[in-house]
């Protein structure tokens, strides 16, 4: 009777603790470590974003900007990465790429595309080497664009974070596909946040071999792109090196990962991996990211 007595009264837990069982964690109140001062407000140099950028929760929730688990046309329960803190003079969203030394890029594979042949808009899956979700990008172009003009048609790709906003746009435009013509050669801009553009990745011209210049937000070179003679992916991955300006050093490397027999022959559906110094500017990792799908455009999303 006794020992059932002392159950009964016994706390439940998480209630009424004694000083010998502190609370695990602190209260919404805690003000944190001396000299804490909160989150950092919006970076400077970069726009207000748009009234757009996060909607507010349900009405008698305080607390905005909720990590959403799925975006429209996409399995549902993905694992996102979890976001860090943003560094000062960073782009807003490009914080998860300070982090992160490789990105993986997985096309996903629509059905009626596969069965019709009607090009659809591509959509992709940006993960990093744990498997976790960084980004989701879709393309933005009308029926027209992409079953007239294919694999060289001009397109708006938005990258999405994990709240749903938009923190990267790359920007194809209508560029010359024949590689015997040294003018009006392939270029992409990347922009980070919309609108503001933070570089470029332009063709370089090359009767053999595929090859491109990687460029800051003035125009300047920083870094190359080599590829292969052949961007074949016959039973084996495909590698163009990032490297530096002068060809002596490999900074990284944008493969094209080979996905078996069936999947190479009758979709267009490519996974890509993106490998750069973990101390590059975000900037500059987003701008490889933007080189990977000029790279998949032009040599690997043929029609099938």
């Amino acid at each position: 009777m006794d020992k059932q007595n002392v159950q009964m009264n016994a706390p439940h837990p998480g209630t009424n603790l004694t000083g010998e069982y502190p609370l695990e964690y602190p209260s919404a109140a805690f003000p944190g470590p001396p000299g804490y001062i909160g989150c950092p407000g919006p970076q400077a140099g970069y726009p207000v974003p748009p009234a757009d950028y996060a909607s507010p929760g349900p009405a008698g929730f305080p607390v905005q900007h909720q990590p959403v688990t799925s975006h429209p046309g996409e399995p549902t329960q993905v694992s996102w990465m979890p976001a860090p803190l943003p560094p000062l003079n960073c782009p807003p969203g490009l914080e998860y790429l300070t982090q992160i030394d490789q990105l993986l890029i997985h096309q996903q594979m629509e059905l009626l595309e596969v069965l019709t042949g009607f090009e659809t808009r591509n959509k992709y899956e940006i993960k990093n080497s744990l498997g976790q979700r960084v980004y989701f990008a879709s393309e933005d172009t009308d029926c027209c664009t992409r079953n007239c003009w294919g694999p060289s048609r001009p397109f708006t790709m938005r990258i999405l974070d994990n709240m749903g906003r938009g923190v990267i746009t790359l920007e194809r435009p209508l560029r010359c596909a024949c590689c015997c013509c040294p003018c009006c050669l392939q270029e992409i801009e990347i922009q980070a946040p919309p609108g503001v553009p933070v570089g470029y990745v332009t063709q370089t011209w090359h009767p053999c071999l595929p090859k491109f210049t990687v460029q800051n937000e003035r125009r300047e070179d920083v870094l190359r792109i080599s590829g292969p003679c052949v961007a074949c992916s016959c039973c084996a991955d495909v590698h163009f090196e990032v490297k530096s300006l002068d060809d002596k050093y490999v900074v990284g490397k944008i493969s094209k990962h080979w996905t078996g027999l069936v999947r190479e022959l009758f979709t267009d559906a490519d996974n890509f991996g993106i490998q750069f110094p973990l101390d590059l500017d975000v900037k500059m990792k987003a701008v490889m990211l933007g080189a990977c799908f000029l790279i998949d455009f032009m040599f690997f999303e043929m029609i099938k």
